[in-house]
């Protein structure tokens, strides 16, 4: 199989939008310049991917991303032998192939992976920087190029879902949030596609809604979520029916919680 063939379908050609908050990029450049993995911690919808997106075009490195979750294996990242015109074939998985081609392997969400899946990666997040691949009987040095970068959201963090400190301190953790409320209108309205006072007024209604963590609310409106409002908006759709589609019904089930919102909506539009 063409590695890659496979590999540049990864690159990112196109400048991604993205609006530094602080001096995350300048840290992120020096960690790879190290070889040093990184950990994004940050809330949903707070512009992580966007971030590694960005990063991974500055580089000029294409960018694997895997998306971890409960039923996510050992398999699945390293690879594994596929049977082909009856014989056995071994097929690279996305790590093993960002290893290869020196690309960026960007684990979103990593804490939903099982624990048994996180341990490959250790050696290749401390100065080994090596992927053993058992079925192979292979041990693969990442090339120079190659980056991890893994990510979290700590308002999930529980006892069963966390990263255990042999895990962490491999890494150089950067800690994402929300921007203030200028600038992330300036996102909304180059993202969603709407007027800066429509967009101030999603940013306001965002707020809002992150004040309800102590009513039950785990999370409120991300950037998101207010930009997939300003897009329906930009199509025409009436203002409040885009809020109650794109923020309130993703945000909650809860009945009191949506009648909560929906106030909230109506007295900003």
């Amino acid at each position: 199989m063409n590695q890659n063939v496979r590999i540049d379908e990864h690159l990112i050609e196109v400048e991604p939008y993205y609006l530094p908050l602080a001096d995350e990029v300048e840290l992120a450049e020096a960690a790879y310049g190290a070889g040093l993995p990184l950990l994004l911690k940050g809330p949903t919808g707070c512009g992580k991917t966007r971030f590694m997106q960005y990063l991974a075009w500055k580089l000029g490195r294409p960018l694997v991303t895997v998306s971890c979750h409960d039923d996510l294996s050992t398999s699945d990242l390293v690879g594994r032998y596929l049977i082909r015109a009856g014989e056995a074939v071994w097929t690279d998985g996305p790590l093993t192939m960002a290893v290869r081609a020196g690309a960026i392997c960007y684990l979103d969400e990593i804490v939903e992976a099982r624990k048994d899946t996180t341990v490959v990666i250790h050696p290749l997040a401390d100065d080994r920087r090596e992927l053993p691949i058992e079925k192979r009987g292979e041990l693969l040095a990442a090339s120079p190029e190659f980056m991890l970068a893994v990510s979290y959201n700590p308002g999930y963090q529980s006892v069963l879902k966390d990263l255990k400190p042999s895990t962490r301190q491999r890494f150089i953790a950067l800690s994402f949030d929300y921007p203030d409320l200028e600038r992330e209108a300036d996102i909304v309205v180059r993202e969603g596609d709407v007027t800066k006072e429509l967009a101030r007024t999603l940013v306001k209604l965002a707020h809002m809604t992150r004040s309800l963590k102590d009513s039950g609310l785990p999370e409120g409106a991300s950037t998101r979520l207010l930009i997939q409002a300003g897009k329906l908006m930009a199509k025409g759709i009436a203002a409040r029916t885009a809020c109650r589609v794109a923020i309130t019904e993703p945000l909650t089930d809860d009945p009191e919680l949506l009648a909560a919102i929906d106030e909230m909506v109506s007295s900003l539009i």
